[in-house]
């Protein structure tokens, strides 16, 4: 937007007596993506600003087309006229890049390059320095409000701990942006983006159910919960879901099945005794004790329920599937699924970060000490 705004691209146009401030003509933006080599042909500058109509960025000047075409058309950015939707995650990404940037532009930035483990890590704080900074330049009005500001970043991808193992604290954890916010992206890499998934609504987890019995015309799965309670549930098959969604998978190349509707609920209630919170879990000497599960799914899938949200909680897991192999039992609460922190996320993006990811799947879960 700020290189379109430079180059003249950006700038109010009269169309039929009415004067359009701020707009571009797509034709002209296709061609500039081409000679500016952001694009290397239409067809895929065109794939690009639909991508950027698709997620509210621009538009069309009187909201009359849904598409971006390659013709003289006007669209806006709509940061130019005040359209553009700040939801709770834009708002967080860019309070994150205003951080970073007043941090790498001062002298004597707490951001460095640090070791840890005989491994170094970029642009990296302590969590008690960062906590220090946000109060002393009035991001933050107290520590404790800096400790939350600090979880959000963390919690929409901005900053980790650099090991990935720790949720923010107020202590001498490392932590680094993982987020570049002054390297120059290519648009082409919007394209590389997996886009999200609508999951299935069925009670059951679409990506753990296991079959009965090897018949290929039965469609019932087995799941199991604490009480050994055994319930019929009908199939919903990993390979099903990723194939629906355009995502095709060397492991899973069975035909795609339509998704049966279930024939009776699968754990509905939840397995847990009480609600349990992040902070109870993350809290010092806690009596929870984190461990590392590395299951191979097979064609039907890994043979575990996930349930909940914030944290999630293993509901169901089938005694002769890999993840009970693996070590997994009912009540463990899901800590990271392939190096990635989720305890703020919900069971359906869980599901989603299994079923797009490899089918060898590491899971650090966290267990109650008995």
């Amino acid at each position: 937007r700020l290189r379109l705004h430079d180059g003249k691209l950006i700038k109010d146009r009269r169309y039929h007596l009415r004067t359009y401030p701020n707009c571009f003509v797509a034709k002209e933006l296709t061609d500039w993506l081409i000679d500016h080599k952001e694009a290397p042909d239409r067809e895929t500058g065109i794939r690009l600003m639909q991508k950027l109509m698709d997620h509210y960025i621009i538009h069309h000047v009187c909201d009359e087309h849904s598409d971006y075409k390659d013709a003289k058309l006007l669209y806006r950015f709509r940061k130019d006229d005040g359209t553009f939707p700040l939801s709770k995650d834009v708002k967080v990404f860019l309070r994150g890049q205003s951080l970073y940037e007043k941090l790498v532009s001062v002298e004597g930035s707490i951001l460095k390059v640090r070791e840890e483990n005989s491994v170094k890590y970029q642009r990296t704080f302590l969590g008690c320095e960062m906590i220090d900074w946000l109060v002393q330049e009035g991001e933050a009005e107290n520590r404790k409000e800096a400790v939350e500001l600090g979880r959000a970043l963390l919690e929409h991808g901005i900053i980790q701990h650099v090991s990935n193992r720790h949720h923010f604290f107020d202590s001498d954890v490392l932590y680094q942006f993982w987020v570049n916010f002054r390297r120059r992206r290519r648009l082409t890499e919007l394209l590389n983006e997996n886009s999200s998934r609508v999951l299935s609504e069925s009670p059951d987890s679409p990506f753990c159910l296991r079959k009965l019995n090897p018949d290929p015309g039965n469609t019932s799965f087995l799941s199991v919960q604490t009480n050994k309670e055994i319930k019929i549930v009908s199939a919903v098959r990993r390979s099903s879901i990723t194939s629906l969604a355009g995502n095709s998978n060397p492991y899973f190349s069975t035909t795609p099945m339509l998704v049966f509707p279930p024939v009776a609920e699968c754990n509905p209630k939840s397995v847990l005794k009480r609600p349990v919170t992040n902070e109870e879990l993350l809290s010092p000497g806690a009596p929870y004790i984190k461990k590392t599960l590395t299951i191979v799914g097979d064609a039907v899938g890994w043979g575990f329920v996930v349930r909940g949200g914030r944290p999630c909680h293993i509901q169901a897991v089938d005694p002769g599937g890999p993840a009970a192999a693996a070590g997994m039992k009912v009540c463990q609460f899901v800590f990271s699924v392939n190096g990635m922190y989720v305890l703020h996320l919900d069971y359906q993006t869980i599901s989603s970060l299994i079923m797009t990811g490899p089918r060898t799947l590491v899971m650090e879960v966290m267990e109650a000490i008995e």
